[in-house]
């Protein structure tokens, strides 16, 4: 069982309202130490009994680059690496927050039925967890493509680009925390979530730009159909990750601003679901 804390502040009654979103936010800043404790709990759980430990963390992006690096250049197939390994950075963070927050409750009945605490700390420290790996990840990145500049003559349009990653971040976490909340709520009422959850991502995995360049959905798709797909908040989150490290245009398309406020609506209707069934939570369990 995980330690349990106690909030580090109370309120009083002559607190000033607030609204829903920053009530939440501040009841989790209330509840930090549980938080923190949880995070530590992930990672250490994800690499006991691991001999490099917390480095795999390091080390499995830096040999997954390498090995991308090795076999596109072997097989000479058409696609820009350093796009590539962006997408596969992105997506490997959705995808595995989302894949842990569908059990992230149900996973823990016990804590759920007998610890009197917010449970959106659950997956908020699932999420802070992964998010430790994943700027780790683009740690490597950066240094992979420091040295594809150096030695091979990469060229990259990326500069004042870098200022805007804190706000992509920002932007991916709120699509992962609405995600999350909501696919972790359904799955205490719906156990068939876990089990869709993979063909969903599947599905959606080639629905985003990840494995091919946006320009071929361009090309391939009508304006209009272009539009609707633009709308899937991936295509931001990836385009924005590029434009980041590359300096590649995002699309002008209006479906990808829209896509952007998807991000945040996302955000408040998934963390507002869940909140609103936690209370049930354990008699379901």
């Amino acid at each position: 069982m995980a330690p349990v804390c106690r909030p580090r502040t109370k309120f009083g009654a002559g607190t000033p309202e607030l609204s829903p979103m920053l009530k939440t936010i501040r009841e989790l800043c209330r509840w930090r130490d549980l938080i923190r404790n949880m995070v530590l709990r992930n990672l250490r759980v994800r690499y006991k009994g691991s001999v490099l430990g917390f480095l795999w963390t390091m080390i499995s992006p830096l040999f997954m680059m390498l090995i991308y690096f090795l076999f596109l250049r072997l097989l000479r197939i058409p696609i820009d690496l350093p796009e590539l390994l962006i997408g596969i950075l992105a997506w490997t963070f959705f995808a595995t927050c989302l894949s842990d927050a569908v059990v992230v409750i149900t996973a823990a009945p016990s804590l759920v039925k007998r610890t009197p605490f917010p449970k959106l700390v659950m997956p908020a420290a699932m999420i802070l967890a992964n998010l430790i790996n994943f700027l780790l990840s683009l740690l490597v990145l950066a240094g992979f493509l420091a040295v594809s500049i150096i030695f091979f003559g990469y060229r990259s349009a990326a500069g004042w680009s870098l200022l805007a990653l804190p706000g992509v971040i920002i932007l991916n976490l709120a699509l992962v925390a609405g995600l999350s909340s909501f696919l972790a709520c359904l799955n205490v009422y719906f156990r068939d979530t876990e089990h869709l959850i993979s063909i969903l991502l599947l599905a959606w995995f080639f629905m985003t730009p990840i494995m091919y360049p946006l320009e071929r959905a361009l090309g391939s798709l009508s304006p209009a159909l272009f539009s609707l797909y633009c709308l899937n908040p991936m295509v931001a989150v990836v385009s924005l990750y590029r434009f980041v490290f590359l300096g590649t245009a995002p699309p002008a398309a209006a479906g990808f601003y829209i896509s952007m406020a998807v991000c945040l609506l996302t955000m408040v209707l998934g963390t507002a679901f869940f909140l609103r069934r936690e209370p049930y939570f354990a008699d379901e369990l």
